[in-house]
């Protein structure tokens, strides 16, 4: 089942029967273009005087009902407690998950309150009038670190997976061809590292695992975050989500030439970012001393992504620029996703030259 099928088989039956049990009788159903590495079917539903919602249909079989059930209990949770994120709406049966058949097909179906504001790119990555982006950058630090804080109190009824249930030797090994045996050692010794570190109630809970600029909009009369898509949610170090916000970072400053400069902005706006989210999470200087280590598990989770998405599509192995530079960061044990490396370009940033792949 693809993308275009699932759309097919929604307006033809599932958007009647989601009508229904949300209650969405006479809103206007818009389907939501599927990006690249989207694993759902989305739609906005509108009506004039009216909430706006997010309706999502998850297809793919590499989730399960439990997997789906923690996921919106968790975003219920944040909500409820005060968290800045799209709330998931209950049915009119008062279900936050409901499941749907068709021709032995299942369907998993759930509504989201549509957060206000515009994401950054829909706004052209201009933030507010007359407001300075240090503003922007500490609320993504402080958003995030509430949503920390709550997870340390996160006690679930349906568990989501942990990191390592998924990033782990044997997934990883069959994941990545044999051809690339320099790859999976080093990815080897990365989880052994990560296995390695502490797993306290102040340093590993439920995160976001996938918290950018893509997935959260922001409000441009007040500049508040609101959260959304907590697809990849699962039980990991909060220093993934805050390594993320360091790699969200060199976008700012992705075509300086000079490196030092780089640096330069990078030291600067990740202090902001620290400082908003201390203003709501304590974090320890020593687990900030594993910011290196958690961008390459950043990479690593993208390298996997990346062949994920070719083996659901059932295509051939095959590097890219994007994913050759990726790799080679691996490979070479080059920190901070090579941005102040000599590897790093900024005429093409982030990518190399392709190499050819073989599977084995």
């Amino acid at each position: 089942m693809n993308h275009n099928e699932v759309v097919e088989i929604g307006n033809a039956y599932l958007l009647p029967l989601v009508s229904e049990l949300y209650g969405l009788e006479g809103y206007e159903i818009q389907l939501i273009p599927a990006h690249d590495r989207g694993r759902n079917v989305a739609y906005t539903c509108e009506q004039e005087g009216a909430n706006a919602y997010v309706l999502r249909i998850a297809y793919l079989p590499d989730r399960s009902r439990e997997d789906l059930l923690g996921e919106v209990e968790y975003i219920r949770y944040l909500f409820e407690h005060g968290g800045s994120v799209s709330n998931v709406v209950s049915s009119r049966k008062g279900s936050l998950l409901e499941e749907i058949t068709h021709n032995n097909y299942t369907f998993y179906i759930c509504l989201f309150t549509k957060a206000k504001g515009r994401s950054l790119a829909d706004n052209h990555y201009q933030y507010r009038d007359g407001v300075p982006i240090a503003e922007y950058y500490y609320n993504c630090g402080a958003t995030l670190g509430k949503l920390h804080q709550l997870s340390k109190a996160y006690k679930p009824t349906h568990r989501r997976y942990s990191f390592g249930d998924k990033y782990n030797v044997e997934y990883i090994d069959k994941l990545i061809p044999d051809s690339l045996p320099l790859l999976k050692k080093k990815l080897f010794d990365l989880l052994t590292t990560l296995q390695g570190l502490d797993k306290n109630r102040e340093t590993f809970g439920m995160v976001h695992f996938d918290y950018n600029d893509g997935n959260y909009a922001i409000d441009y009369d007040t500049g508040q975050i609101t959260v959304y898509d907590f697809d990849n949610a699962c039980y990991c170090w909060y220093m993934f989500d805050l390594a993320g916000l360091w790699i969200q970072g060199v976008g700012w400053i992705q075509f300086e030439p000079d490196a030092d400069k780089r640096r330069k902005f990078m030291d600067d706006y990740f202090e902001t970012v620290l400082a908003g989210y201390r203003s709501e999470c304590e974090v320890e200087d020593s687990m900030l001393d594993q910011v290196p280590l958690f961008i390459q598990a950043s990479i690593m989770e993208n390298i996997v992504d990346t062949f994920e998405v070719m083996r659901h599509n059932g295509e051939e192995p095959e590097c890219d620029e994007e994913l050759s530079y990726l790799i080679k960061c691996m490979e070479d044990d080059i920190p901070y996703k090579g941005f102040f490396h000599d590897i790093y370009s900024c005429e093409e940033p982030f990518e190399c030259e392709a190499r050819e792949i073989q599977s084995k």
